[in-house]
């Protein structure tokens, strides 16, 4: 019963749309025959596109291929398109294609992957022919065809190669357009609509015709869905707003030469949606030039901020906002993310909703949580993500205790289960940031996460930053009866923790000092290790600060951040110099560390 209930609360927030889809998907065979074909014929006129931006890792080696931080041999002779012994991600970056354009892996041996791939990868092959995996790669092998390179395609065979290319793209565009993803939407069919887009533009004829018309009929419709009004897309994870500013890139690049292919209005559309998602996320970025890592971010996966920001110039002619040194707020109130800098400190909360109810597939327990940096380091970390398999790592990442919030009864803020599922969730109840009379930054925010519980608490939260460098966090349980609550403070794995007395905490680096973390209210303090995943596949321990305190509702924990110079002050050149003893995180496992 309990299992039915966690369903039916998962099944309540998907649009009737969803549901239907989903199970068409269940009744029907998932992968359909193509049975029509066309002429796989390139449209006159189609143009060439500027380089755009890749992430793939070059290996410097033909036959090595290296996705989420693992390497593996695949020969050029006998490429091994199933690698049942790599994980499910891994596999789809294999046949994303994305390392077409890896600049050092050679024009020969991305001949020959494609060839061998439209050999031994039929409509219906395994992971090959999944609806996200066949856009990502009619995206990268057009890109490649409009690329200079591609032209070299001519050479072989009278253009045989060319052609057999062609075919295999015009039959996976075909596929496609059956099997769009309604059942997940968000970034899936975002993604369905650019390769449609990409197809119809590349081919002629009736199919690229209407390709095209649905392509661009999804981008323009999810353009006004996914993107907020504040420019932060509406899935509420920066790595997806990244991938997806990036697709909307490649359209104006695809269309630069061909200005007559979409309208000048439905251009500037998409320019003007464009420029206030590249401001959200210069806007988001930590002093050191990188995302914070809420809801299934990483680095290494998107192109990184400064990449994109290069892109955008020589697209839509963008210009990145210089970052003042000044104190600056910054509030993004629909996707719920704010922020305060001064100089190199810079503090992002996230208050948001977990994102869109239909599809919250890459939300984690993070609601209220906040990265800080203090001269220009990461000091206090989310988590990041490690993959997306049934894992430890995988629940570990996405629960209340890997983020820098409150835990209350040894509950989840949100009612994740799976690898991608939510039931009940998180709301933010209000949040705001604003400059104070006396010249500090406050912040206030709550959510109702855990109402569902005896007593209906609700968690708030007020976080005050003083010049020149101090920031007093306070979470407040409000409700009825008692209750216990545990406050969490990741810490960034480079630092140590040690001991300053009895309600003070030194967090150090080599030596040096960086911050003082104290205690402000009576509670019991624990420090402990955490897990901090910044890739895919890299795993580190990490130190983590735990303050909790039980009793009727309601109830108080606070503690005060401060800013050090880079030598100890008098007053704690004499404390404790021993690090407090780190105790193993809950379920702690080893093998995938790199410490």
């Amino acid at each position: 019963m309990k299992c039915l209930g966690l369903y039916a609360r998962t099944l309540a927030y998907l649009r009737p749309s969803q549901v239907a889809y989903f199970l068409h998907r269940r009744i029907l065979p998932q992968f359909q025959s193509v049975t029509k074909m066309g002429t796989a014929g390139r449209r006159l006129g189609v143009g060439s596109m500027l380089p755009g931006i890749s992430v793939s890792k070059p290996t410097g080696d033909d036959s090595h291929f290296c996705f989420l931080r693992q390497s593996k041999c695949i020969p050029s002779e006998s490429a091994d398109w199933l690698c049942k012994d790599m994980p499910k991600l891994w596999r789809y970056n294999l046949h994303y294609f994305d390392y077409l354009h890896d600049p050092q892996r050679s024009f020969e041996n991305k001949c020959f992957l494609v060839g061998d791939w439209i050999q031994h990868n039929p409509p219906g092959t395994e992971d090959a022919w999944e609806a996200y995996t066949v856009s990502l790669r009619i995206v990268n092998w057009i890109k490649f065809l409009l690329l200079p390179t591609g032209a070299r395609l001519e050479e072989h065979s009278e253009g045989a190669l060319r052609r057999e290319w062609e075919q295999s793209l015009y039959q996976q565009a075909m596929w496609l357009e059956q099997n769009i993803e309604y059942h997940i939407l968000a970034n899936h069919y975002l993604k369905n609509g650019l390769a449609l887009f990409f197809a119809g533009f590349y081919f002629h004829g009736a199919d690229g015709e209407r390709w095209f018309r649905k392509g661009l009929e999804i981008l323009k419709e999810e353009i006004e869905e996914q993107f907020l009004a504040d420019g932060g897309h509406f899935e509420r994870s920066p790595l997806y707003h990244s991938i997806c500013v990036v697709d909307y890139l490649d359209v104006l690049n695809l269309t630069k030469n061909s200005p007559s292919v979409i309208s000048c209005e439905i251009t500037n559309e998409f320019i003007g949606k464009l420029t206030t998602a590249l401001d959200f996320l210069n806007g988001i970025c930590l002093p050191d030039g990188g995302i914070p890592l809420f809801n299934d971010s990483a680095f290494g996966i998107a192109p990184t901020p400064s990449q994109i920001f290069e892109y955008a110039e020589r697209v839509i002619g963008y210009t990145q906002p210089p970052q003042s040194t000044s104190l600056t707020v910054t509030a993004f109130s629909a996707s719920g993310y704010y922020a305060c800098r001064k100089e190199n400190d810079m503090i992002i909360i996230d208050c948001g909703a977990i994102g869109p109810d239909y599809q919250p597939g890459h939300a984690h327990c993070d609601t209220l949580s906040y990265e800080l940096a203090i001269d220009g380091q990461r000091v206090v970390v989310d988590s990041g993500v490690f993959d997306y398999e049934p894992s430890w790592e995988r629940a570990y990442a996405r629960s209340t205790r890997a983020h820098n919030t409150v835990i209350v009864d040894g509950n989840e803020q949100s009612e994740i289960w799976g690898v991608f599922r939510v039931a009940r969730r998180a709301r933010p109840i209000q949040s705001r940031i604003d400059k104070t009379e006396d010249g500090a930054v406050l912040f206030e925010g709550a959510h109702d996460g855990y109402r569902r519980l005896a007593g209906r608490p609700i968690h708030h939260r007020r976080i005050r930053y003083h010049e020149p460098g101090s920031w007093d966090v306070t979470d407040e349980l409000t409700g009825t009866g008692i209750h216990q609550m545990e406050t969490i403070i990741h810490i960034h794995p480079d630092f140590t923790i040690a001991r300053s007395g009895d309600e003070s905490f030194r967090v150090e680096r080599c030596g040096n000092c960086i911050a003082i973390i104290e205690v402000l209210s009576i509670c019991q303090a624990m420090v402990g290790l955490g897990c901090y995943f910044p890739e895919f596949g890299l795993s580190y321990k990490n130190p983590m600060i735990a303050f909790s305190c039980s009793g009727e509702l309601p109830l108080q924990l606070s503690y005060r951040i401060t800013k050090t110079s880079a030598h100890y002050t008098e007053s704690y050149r004499h404390a404790d110099s021993l690090p407090v003893t780190l105790l193993p995180a809950r379920g702690e496992r080893t093998g995938n560390e790199n410490l």
